[in-house]
């Protein structure tokens, strides 16, 4: 005699049920990790500085060939307003970022005579000594290097203690980008 008797629902429900529960559980563990800013997706303000030339076709050339990466930062989004021809990398969510301008305005310093440093084919003129602001927070220490021998002047601000990693990769892709130009120091007043 077959008296099978039966406690609960039916296998193939119960199968059905434990499938749907688990991608149930997928899928909101997937949407919680796509909605999770990533650390060079939190906004960088960049302040806007006279950049007359920002809108130029050299401006554009090289903001479209900037790469996401430069040594240890990662491209990160611009908070609005955000400046033309502007662009910033972090390594850390909360870390200082490197920020270029293209289109500057020519240095107030830079003048006939201003030592220049040669990167990769680039000639840079740096505002900021080493050490300046050592014990006065961390905005005190950055240095901003401008790129003097293009058709525009390229702005770079870098952290305190960034290494030569950014500089040498912005100045091979302006390099290739923008043709060189003679530099030209204000005259010294």
């Amino acid at each position: 005699m077959d008296t099978e008797t039966r406690d609960g629902p039916p296998r193939a429900l119960m199968i059905t049920a434990i499938v749907v529960a688990v991608a149930a559980v997928l899928a909101i563990l997937a949407f919680a990790a796509l909605r999770q800013t990533p650390a060079t997706d939190k906004p960088v303000a960049i302040v806007s500085v006279p950049a007359p030339q920002a809108d130029s076709a050299d401006c554009r050339a090289l903001v479209d060939a900037l790469p996401e990466q430069l040594g240890e930062f990662r491209r990160a989004r611009a908070a609005d307003p955000a400046p033309p021809a502007a662009a910033a990398w972090r390594a850390t969510p909360d870390g200082e970022a490197v920020i270029l301008r293209c289109g500057v305005d020519r240095p107030a310093e830079f003048v006939l005579g201003s030592p220049l440093q040669l990167v990769d084919a680039v000639s840079w003129f740096r505002v900021g000594e080493p050490g300046a602001g050592e014990g006065q927070g961390t905005d005190q220490a950055r240095s901003t290097w401008f790129a003097v021998d293009r058709p525009v002047y390229v702005a770079l601000t870098l952290p305190a203690d960034t290494g030569p990693t950014p500089i040498q990769e912005i100045s091979r892709l302006i390099a290739k980008t923008l043709p060189a130009k003679a530099v030209d120091p204000a005259p010294v007043s």
